[in-house]
């Protein structure tokens, strides 16, 4: 090679929140050929994937901290031995964009697979029902014999266990989720919402909107701006404990619950109070799309004063919602279910959701709790009070 230089590979720094990350599996080993900016291993956090690059092009000459490994900003993981003079880029923190999370590495040596990059799913839309192309078969087989019964197997049923790490993702919704229980004083309180006023305009502007804004006009949207209006009320659902004061947030920065296929991820609408309809629905879809993709940044993951924690699209009727440290206030809510109530002495049938509000004890006393969300429920069971903020 020449004259030659070495240069170190680091993990790149990383947010306050964030100290450490695990080493996912390497995708060069010691005397592979790198390009500069080529990816060469992924740095698992609690929050996302991170991709590490080569600084430089050049000869990998050493991996000094395998998979697996735990490491901090500024750790060097590996060398590489380039030509003098060459051009040598600064670590990056760029969150992996790939459609599957890379898997942890095994405890036993395993073969060589391509990266996870490689690997597309099947579009969300795709009906699980389509079966892969099949060769043809003659008329005659079109239509097969049932198989005849099998005979008793001598081999004993077999009850297998498997052991797998939990991401450091899983690690920290555990954490975070004990944590809450164990600082927070937690009540939950419950009312229903009659959503058929939100359900017509819906239907009545659904064409418009998405024809003028790209995006479905959705419920989340509603709600934002519903608890958004809430809050100015009612400032210390709003607000945090620190030591024995009390932090007041005179902004809006709205946590939304994603559920991706490495657990629950809590992106931020930022000054959520400030936006308009089609710019939350863009940005929740937005969200939901990239969680998916782990695309989301450690920014967009980071602070948020309220969350809220839709249980509805999977089809929970009722829960109780769990606080995201050090915020005070979570609202959950549930699937939409035709339901009798009265209404003017008569029994009809109207699309009802049950909501939840668990709280911090502590600065939330049970009666702002409660008028907090009897304040949502109101809005969206009359939602032009969201347009003139009433």
């Amino acid at each position: 090679m020449g004259t030659a230089m070495l240069i170190e590979v680091k993990a790149p720094e990383l947010s306050e929140s964030v100290q450490s990350g695990s080493l996912l599996e390497w995708r060069k080993q010691a005397g592979d050929r790198v390009a500069r900016d080529e990816v060469l291993t992924d740095l698992e956090t609690d929050k996302v994937i991170l991709e590490v690059a080569a600084p430089a092009a050049g000869l990998l000459k050493e991996i000094r901290m395998p998979a697996g490994s735990e490491v901090k900003a500024g750790d060097v993981l590996a060398v590489i031995e380039a030509e003098a003079g060459a051009e040598v880029s600064a670590p990056v923190a760029t969150p992996v964009k790939i459609a599957e999370p890379v898997a942890a590495p095994a405890p036993e040596p395993v073969a060589k697979t391509k990266p996870a990059a490689s690997v597309q799913p099947a579009p969300a839309a795709a009906s699980p029902a389509v079966p892969a192309a099949q060769p043809e078969a003659p008329p005659a087989q079109a239509k097969s014999a049932p198989c005849p019964p099998c005979p008793p197997c001598d081999k004993p049923f077999e009850r297998s266990e498997r052991r797998l790490a939990m991401t450091r993702l899983r690690q920290r919704i555990a954490e975070r989720l004990k944590e809450a229980q164990n600082t927070a004083a937690m009540l939950t309180t419950f009312n229903e919402i009659n959503m058929q006023p939100v359900m017509d305009l819906r239907a009545r502007y659904q064409d418009r909107f998405l024809k003028e804004h790209g995006v479905k006009l959705g419920f989340m949207s509603f709600f934002t701006k519903a608890v958004c209006q809430a809050l100015r009320v009612f400032p210390l659902v709003n607000a945090r404990i620190d030591g024995r004061d009390i932090v007041y947030h005179d902004y809006y920065d709205v946590g939304v619950a994603v559920s991706s296929e490495r657990g629950l991820v809590v992106p931020i609408l930022r000054n959520a109070d400030r936006m308009s309809f089609s710019e939350i629905e863009k940005q929740i879809a937005d969200f939901g799309r990239r969680a998916n993709s782990l695309e989301l940044t450690l920014e967009e993951m980071e602070g948020g004063t309220f969350t809220i924690s839709n249980g509805g699209v999977f089809g929970s009727l009722l829960s109780t919602p769990i606080l995201n440290p050090p915020q005070s206030g979570v609202l959950g809510l549930h699937k939409i279910q035709d339901r009798p109530v009265a209404e003017n002495g008569q029994v009809v049938i109207r699309p009802m959701m049950y909501v939840a509000l668990s709280y911090d004890h502590r600065i939330i006393d049970g009666k702002e709790a409660v008028s907090f969300l009897r304040s949502v429920k109101d809005a969206l069971e009359d939602p032009a009070r969201l347009l003139l903020e009433l």
